[in-house]
């Protein structure tokens, strides 16, 4: 494999790091593999100093986490890992929907609901799960959109890949249709309903992995 230089304004951090993110996010490398510096500066045909900065974005980003005497790992997906990132999605996602409600009533306008339905037709016809996935994060961020909250969009939207990493685990229990259908009756649902809505969305997702 050549090796990965800076082009078009992608370095080659940037290069492994998202090359070993798709594997993360895709299932092929599993919660607790190790990530090893030698092996992948090899592969990628870059300096391990490379590799260890590609890491340390994908440590920064929660898919992988630097233990002493273990060396960096893919991060694993336990339940008190998934009971953590649903309370921190709930309290932005909740009150996102809150919001919205409070600007727009129960019949959100076009330009707040137009990206979610856009979101909806891409997933329809997605080709793949890790492009489902991308699909339907984009489709929880314009829910939050909704909010024209600076501080809440924010905040979600740095929790991008490791929300990824969470439907990478709940990924079994869906289809590509279903989780479409799923979504169409929550965007109804938020403007009907708010913040109930939504709350119950992410808890029936938490049950799925946590039970209970």
């Amino acid at each position: 494999m050549p090796p990965l230089d800076a082009a078009h304004g992608v370095t080659a951090v940037d290069r492994v790091a998202d090359a070993v993110r798709d594997e993360i996010l895709s299932g092929a490398l599993p919660s607790d593999a190790p990530l090893r510096e030698e092996a992948a500066a090899e592969r990628y045909g870059v300096s391990r100093h490379t590799v260890r900065a590609a890491f340390q974005r994908l440590v920064a980003e929660r898919l992988a986490v630097a233990m002493p005497y273990r060396g960096v790992r893919v991060a694993s997906f336990d339940r008190a890992t998934v009971v953590a990132l649903q309370q921190l999605r709930a309290a932005l996602e909740v009150e996102a929907v809150r919001i919205a409600g409070e600007r727009f009533g129960s019949d959100w306008p076009d330009a707040a609901v137009a990206p979610m339905r856009d979101a909806l037709v891409r997933l329809e016809t997605s080709a793949d799960w890790l492009e489902a996935e991308r699909i339907h994060a984009e489709f929880h961020r314009a829910v939050v959109a909704a909010s024209a909250s600076p501080r809440i969009i924010e905040a979600h939207a740095a929790l991008g890949s490791e929300l990824l990493l969470f439907l990478l685990h709940v990924r079994p229990h869906y289809t590509l249709a279903s989780l479409v259908a799923e979504h169409r009756e929550l965007l109804e649902a938020v403007q009907r309903r708010g913040p109930d809505a939504i709350r119950e969305h992410l808890e029936h997702s938490t049950r799925l992995l946590v039970g209970g």
